[in-house]
C-alpha cells in the first residue's frame, strides 16, 4: 500500500510536521553524492577529516531540504500541484502539505529559504578549513537550488530541469571532495557525472505522472514538451549516457577498474526503461519504474563509492 498523504490530524507536533515537509526520505540521493564525494579524495589517498566530513554531509542535507520545500512552495504558487490528480504520491505531485493544509504556502516559503540561509555560515566555515574555491561551489549549488523552481529563471519549467539537477548533484560530490582535497580535481568530475545523470532521471521519470497538470499550469517541463510517447527516449538516452561515461573513464584510467561494479545498477535501470516504454501514459502504473530508477541511482553510487574506498 502506498502511503497515506499527510494531514494536520496525523503531525500535531510541529517540529515533526516541519521535518517531515523536508520530504527526508528523499534526502538519501544527496547523502549518496556527498558519500561519492568523500570516496574520490579517499581513493586518491586524501586522509578525510571526520568533523569537516560530517558537516559537509549535514548541511548538504540541508540545502536540498530546502530546494525540496521551495520547490513544493513554487509549485504551489502556480497551481500545478493543486491541479495534479494523476499524481503518483510519494513520488510526484508535491509533498501534499501546503495542498492538505498541513502547511501554509507562505510557511512554507519562509521554511524553505531559511533552509537555504542557514547553509551559507556552514560553507564560510568549511571555506575557512578548506580553500576559497568552495565559495564558487557553494554559491553555484545555492543558484541552482534556488533557480530550479523560483522564477524568474523556473529552469524546470523551462524543459532544463534535467540539467539543473545534474549540476547540482554534481557539484555536492565536487564539494564534498574539494573540502577534504582542498583544490579542485578531475577525480569527482569522473566519479560524479555518472551518478548525477541517474539522479536527472528520478526528476525525469518523476514528471510522466504529471504531464497533465504541469501542462495545465504552465510548467514546460522536458516531458510537457516533448509529449510522453516521445520523451521515453530522453530516459534511455540519459541512462546509456551515464553507463556510457563511466566505463570510458575506467578505460581512460581515471577510475580504478574496480569502479565497473557500479554497471550492477545498470539492470534496474533498464528494467525502469522497459516499463516506462510500455506505461508512459498511464501515469498510476508507473511506480515500479520510478521506484526502480532511485534504487539504480542509489546503488550505482554506493557501489562506486566503495570502489573508490578500497582503492585508496
Amino acid at each position: 500500500m502506498p502511503p497515506a498523504e499527510p494531514t494536520l490530524a496525523a503531525l500535531p507536533n510541529p517540529v515533526l510536521r516541519y521535518f517531515a515537509a523536508t520530504r527526508p526520505a528523499f534526502l538519501s540521493v544527496t547523502f549518496v553524492a556527498c558519500i561519492l564525494g568523500l570516496a574520490c579524495a579517499a581513493g586518491s589517498g586524501v586522509a578525510l577529516n571526520p568533523a569537516s566530513a560530517t558537516l559537509t554531509l549535514f548541511f548538504a542535507l540541508v540545502a536540498h531540504a530546502g530546494a525540496n520545500v521551495l520547490n513544493d512552495y513554487y509549485d504551489s504558487r502556480s497551481g500545478c500541484d493543486a491541479a495534479n490528480t494523476e499524481r503518483v504520491f510519494p513520488f510526484t505531485g508535491g509533498s501534499r502539505f501546503i495542498q492538505n493544509g498541513v502547511i501554509s504556502e507562505r510557511a512554507a516559503g519562509a521554511f524553505g529559504y531559511a533552509l537555504l540561509a542557514a547553509v551559507v555560515p556552514a560553507g564560510l566555515w568549511l571555506t575557512w578549513h578548506s580553500a576559497p574555491g568552495l565559495i564558487l561551489v557553494g554559491l553555484l549549488g545555492l543558484l541552482v537550488g534556488w533557480a530550479y523552481s523560483a522564477p524568474p529563471l523556473k529552469l524546470q519549467s523551462r524543459g532544463m530541469g534535467e540539467f539543473a539537477i545534474t549540476a547540482a548533484w554534481l557539484l555536492i560530490v565536487v564539494g564534498s571532495d574539494f573540502v577534504q582535497r582542498r583544490a579542485f580535481s578531475f577525480a569527482p568530475l569522473a566519479a560524479g557525472l555518472g551518478y548525477a545523470l541517474l539522479v536527472a532521471n528520478v526528476l525525469y521519470i518523476n514528471q510522466f505522472p504529471d504531464i497533465r497538470a504541469d501542462s495545465q499550469a504552465g510548467k514546460r517541463t522536458m516531458v510537457v514538451r516533448l509529449g510522453a510517447a516521445r520523451a521515453r527516449w530522453g530516459y534511455g538516452a540519459i541512462t546509456f549516457l551515464c553507463y556510457g561515461w563511466i566505463v570510458a573513464m575506467a578505460a581512460l584510467d581515471h577510475l580504478p577498474a574496480a569502479a565497473l561494479a557500479c554497471l550492477l545498477a545498470a539492470p534496474a535501470s533498464l528494467l525502469a526503461l522497459r516499463h516506462l516504454w510500455a506505461h508512459a501514459g498511464e501515469p498510476r502504473a508507473l511506480a515500479p519504474a520510478i521506484q526502480l530508477t532511485i534504487v539504480a541511482a542509489s546503488l550505482h553510487g554506493l557501489m562506486l563509492s566503495a570502489a573508490l574506498f578500497l582503492a585508496g
